[in-house]
């Protein structure tokens, strides 16, 4: 891997702190998509028509990578009985699948009505590129019908990014003259919409690009927060794409609270490290590529350090090594960017930088941002992380805390609250802790530092504004209140990005100039 330290070990400019602006207390905006009137009226009616099933069905497939381009992880749930057999038949043969076996673990029963339900997890070995598979999974001794999986070339890999499906969260916004809610099973409105939307994106992301190894989610896969959810869960395995296309999951905040999301998905490499009860950090190689993913729902950044430590040893060769996590540590949407989006850079900088990351994808702030290319200014800063609230269903998101000093931080205090609008200004201060390479044109080539980009809703089931002011480390951003999604390509020498909306009459439009990273 050519790393950074060989080609620069001084910062190249210290940059002042971030451009602030009166901030307030956040709030659900009104900007959404509307299934009703992006997709055809006969679409619409039969989506509705199947909501009643569609929500009730606890048992659709996930698959994400493997270990490696040669596995692929599948996961599903089924109802707990004398026939649970964690089974999946894989091959090129539709008619003699390879029989792959693997293990299932009870679920969280207060997630699933109280009916008891297994988790099935099995990894499937042997993939090869540019091939034709064809798959089944077992479901209580019954076969489900056959599905196709198309593996791609592994030396010029394509990768769909997209950020924040958070299917239901659009709720409280109105539809044909009723406001959708975001109530249990099938009166879950807002899941409805915004499953129709998320499997809309991904038919039209695909359609584009046939030629797509696998996604990236960068979290808040569902809505609910530290609740039943299992209609979300349904909603976003529902759509068409997720059956040949795996999903590289992240967990997001509103992921975070509860054991449904490790029912669902089977990570590769998952380590202890990270830790909530969605799960921890984990990585994957893929290509020239190293992927870590961060749950940074988790501020204990030591831990963060061992799983990216562990990861860059299992693939010390890899070419690019790239980082998702959910919170944008540095991203320009008004709601999160300049607060709880702050949170871990003091500390999750500088890992970085030690660790040669290239790339940082980042989701959260439901807006579109490439960051200039960053790097840690190499001072002591102090340590922050967000805490639960008094009954542990949510984080406290008004508070910041600074673990250094013990004490906690308001976010939004009064303006006439001068100790508070004083300890808000440290803590921006503080966290004003990288340095830029502000590099001219959309190619880089052997860049010091490293790039972040920010990943609108790809379901559009929620927006939010960008700051008043575009701050010093950003490049180009973006928001047209349209879901969007990134296309990357990956090859020895390149890492490619190219950012796309989708308008309401389904066609594609870029956002922002395709940006090059060489490294010779």
């Amino acid at each position: 891997m050519l790393t950074k330290k060989k080609i620069a070990n001084v910062c190249l400019v210290l940059t002042a702190v971030t451009a602030i602006s009166g901030m307030s207390v956040a709030a659900s905006t009104s900007h959404y998509a509307d299934s009703s009137s992006i997709v055809s009226d006969s679409e619409f009616a039969q989506a509705k028509k199947d909501w009643e099933t569609v929500s009730a069905d606890f048992t659709k497939v996930s698959i994400e990578p493997g270990k490696t381009e040669k596995q692929l992880n599948f996961a599903w749930m089924t109802e707990k009985s004398d026939k649970n057999a964690a089974v999946v038949y894989f091959g090129t043969n539709k008619k003699k699948l390879k029989k792959y076996t693997g293990k299932f673990t009870d679920a969280d029963s207060t997630l699933t009505g109280g009916v008891d339900y297994v988790s099935n997890k099995v990894t499937v070995k042997g993939i090869k590129p540019n091939k034709t598979y064809y798959y089944q999974v077992e479901k209580n001794g019954v076969k489900s019908e056959i599905k196709t999986y198309k593996s791609q070339s592994n030396k010029d890999v394509k990768i769909l990014f997209v950020g924040d499906p958070q299917i239901g969260a659009s709720k409280g916004q109105t539809q044909n003259g009723n406001k959708l809610v975001n109530e249990s099973g099938a009166a879950n409105t807002a899941a409805l919409n915004d499953s129709i939307a998320w499997d809309r994106t991904l038919d039209i992301a695909y359609k584009e690009n046939p030629d797509l190894n696998f996604i990236i989610s960068a979290g808040d896969q569902v809505n609910k927060t530290g609740k039943p959810k299992e209609e979300e869960f349904a909603g976003y395995l529902n759509a068409s794409a997720l059956s040949s296309l795996p999903v590289a999951t992240t967990i997001g905040n509103h992921d975070s609270l509860c054991s449904d999301y490790s029912a669902h998905f089977f990570t590769p490499n998952s380590t202890n490290y990270g830790k909530t009860q969605a799960g921890g950090d984990y990585y994957y190689s893929y290509g020239d590529a190293l992927f870590i993913v961060l749950n940074t729902n988790n501020y204990n950044v030591a831990e963060h350090k061992k799983a990216i430590a562990k990861a860059v040893k299992s693939d010390k060769d890899a070419k690019w090594r790239i980082v998702t996590i959910h919170q944008d540590i540095y991203g320009s949407g008004k709601d999160h960017s300049e607060t709880d989006g702050m949170i871990l850079r003091t500390q999750l900088t500088p890992v970085l930088d030690k660790y040669d990351i290239d790339v940082v994808l980042q989701g959260h702030d439901h807006s579109y941002s490439r960051s200039k290319m960053l790097h840690s200014d190499g001072r002591t800063h102090d340590s922050y992380e967000f805490q639960l609230n008094a009954d542990k269903t949510d984080y406290d998101w008004s508070n910041a805390f600074d673990t250094t000093t013990n004490t906690k931080i308001g976010l939004y205090p009064d303006e006439t609250d001068a100790e508070g609008q004083a300890a808000l200004k440290d803590f921006r201060t503080d966290t004003g802790c990288y340095c830029l390479n502000d590099v001219q044109g959309n190619k880089v080539v052997n860049p010091y530092g490293t790039l972040y980009m920010t990943s609108n809703s790809a379901s559009g089931s929620k927006y939010y504004e960008l700051t008043p002011v575009q701050q010093d480390f950003i490049a180009e951003r973006s928001q047209n209140w349209l879901p969007s999604y990134s296309v990357i390509e990956i090859t020895a020498n390149k890492f490619v990005i190219d950012t796309y909306q989708i308008k309401d009459d389904g066609t594609t439009e870029k956002i922002d100039d395709t940006f090059t990273i060489e490294k010779k």
